[in-house]
């Protein structure tokens, strides 16, 4: 597949055309910057998108995330054309004003709010108008394939922890993509997007020992068997959505980029509940991740039984050395959520360090509080699956249609 142009360039177009320089695509914004098939993306739009996405603080560079995301446009709108599926005004203006409520704004508000950072209204119709069309094309060609049985609807209902008969557990593996800056985060998103597509568990472990972070890298990224009720809840419903083998989407944690593959699942037999909250002490070790660090964890957790414990290791240091906190599972950051996941009551993990990086973390999970049961909505899961699965065949699908694709720079 043809990628002519670099993020260099595509930033150094952007900047001669705000200078008003003497090229030729600087001096007519409306010029074409890429042909995608029969279609074109022209220096005004990518200007315009990366503006946007300069706004709403996307992750990642936002003029290479403009130009990839407008050459996809191209070709969803080529789909829709294919399939006869179009987009009325009413789904438009719904989808304008859905976007500005995330903002808490109405969508007069919000088109207002964009136009006086540079954006005009029709780039943001244009991004809403692409996104309606996709997810038609996307349901017109796979909905069949989508729809799950009720055995399914059954051990998702289960897997939350909310009337149950029986548990499910995991076999995971994990890879966290360091991202401590804008400039990893950008490179860690396009391994991400790599790695997303992996299929087999030993790619996956090959890709955890060359790319990973975390300490599991040096055993391919593999987790022992978990409760799948013990993960946060937005990991939860990736995983149910996945097949062994399969990774979910990136998901972005504090200075990381996290992706999971499911190697097994299996009914337990066992009733389980997610948690409604947790109890977790974080005791900081100053000097960051070395070995002498991770010998002084050693050595704590060699002394230590439970969370009350750690008061007597930080006794006559500053408070902010020992922190103990019950917090709802939703409110943890996922980093930190997804070690606890790992730990039964008493257990450490030192995979983490503080935002800065000039601290170890020694985690300890202090208790786990159940949640109580709560009515399931049925439908809603089920179309929390079918979304899940849509969601993996437009991966595919963009990736077919983007290989099949004539893409050139103008």
């Amino acid at each position: 597949m043809p990628r002519l142009l670099t993020v260099t360039l595509i930033a150094v177009t952007c900047l001669l055309s705000l200078l008003g320089a003497p090229a030729a695509q600087a001096q007519n914004p409306f010029a074409p910057i890429v042909k995608v098939n029969d279609r074109v993306v022209t220096v005004y739009e990518l200007n315009q998108r990366t503006r946007f996405y300069e706004i709403l603080r996307a992750p990642g560079d936002p003029a290479e995330q403009a130009y990839e995301t407008l050459i996809n446009e191209r070709l969803q709108l080529d789909a829709a054309e294919r399939l006869g599926v179009t987009a009325s005004q009413e789904q438009l203006e719904a989808g304008v004003s859905e976007f500005a409520a995330r903002a808490n704004l109405s969508a007069e508000e919000f088109l207002n709010a964009m136009a006086q950072e540079g954006v005009d209204s029709e780039t943001v119709y244009d991004f809403v108008r692409a996104g309606v069309l996709w997810r038609g094309v996307v349901r017109a060609q796979f909905g069949p394939q989508a729809q799950v049985t009720e055995a399914e609807i059954d051990r998702a209902v289960a897997t939350a922890g909310t009337g149950g008969t029986s548990g499910v557990r995991v076999l995971l593996s994990e890879i966290f993509l360091p991202a401590n800056t804008p400039e990893a985060e950008a490179a860690a998103m396009r391994r991400a997007s790599e790695i997303s597509r992996i299929t087999t568990i030993g790619g996956f472990a090959a890709a955890a020992r060359q790319y990973s972070a975390a300490p599991s890298r040096d055993v391919g990224g593999r987790q022992d068997w978990m409760p799948l009720s013990q993960l946060p809840a937005p990991l939860r419903s990736q995983i149910l959505g996945l097949a062994p083998g399969q990774v979910t989407a990136p998901i972005p944690v504090p200075n990381a980029i996290a992706l999971f593959q499911l190697r097994a699942i299996e009914e337990t037999g066992a009733p389980t509940e997610a948690p409604a909250a947790i109890e977790f002490a974080r005791y900081f070790i100053p000097g960051g991740r070395t070995e002498s660090t991770l010998a002084e964890a050693r050595r704590i957790e060699n002394e230590v039984d439970t969370c009350d414990d750690l008061y007597g290791i930080a006794k006559g240091q500053p408070p902010e050395r020992l922190l103990r906190d019950t917090l709802p599972v939703e409110q943890i950051a996922g980093d930190v959520a997804i070690e606890l996941a790992k730990l039964d009551r008493g257990e450490v993990s030192t995979a983490l360090t503080t935002a800065d990086g000039q601290a170890l973390v020694f985690l300890m999970l202090c208790s786990r509080t159940s949640s109580a049961v709560e009515e399931i909505d049925r439908d809603q899961i089920r179309e929390q699956l079918i979304n899940q699965r849509l969601a993996s065949y437009a991966d595919g699908y963009m990736s077919q249609l983007r290989a099949d694709a004539y893409i050139v720079e103008q």
